[in-house]
């Protein structure tokens, strides 16, 4: 997948940004936070963990989404998003 694919859906750029900010999600709490039904969620997820951007960790049934740390791409867009969030600061 190219670079464009991934960041040009505004729920997977609002999925990163909230992951970003609060560390560690599950598919519903993101789903709830951005305002997007569960599959839908769930989908997006699954195209940035085979992208190699977050990871889960499973807990019985519950999927845990963060920012996959052994990732260069991951790293480069926590980055970016940090970058982004502090030059729009007032």
């Amino acid at each position: 997948m190219e670079v464009e694919d991934v960041f040009s859906s505004k729920p997977r750029m609002k999925i990163l940004k909230l992951i970003a900010r609060l560390g560690e999600l599950n598919v519903s709490d993101v789903a709830r936070r951005i305002g997007v039904n569960f599959t839908t969620t769930s989908r997006h997820l699954r195209v940035l963990e085979e992208e190699g951007i977050v990871q889960q960790r499973v807990y019985g049934r519950i999927r845990m989404y963060r920012f996959n740390q052994a990732s260069p791409k991951a790293k480069a867009v926590q980055n970016l998003i940090e970058v982004w969030e502090q030059a729009n600061k007032p």
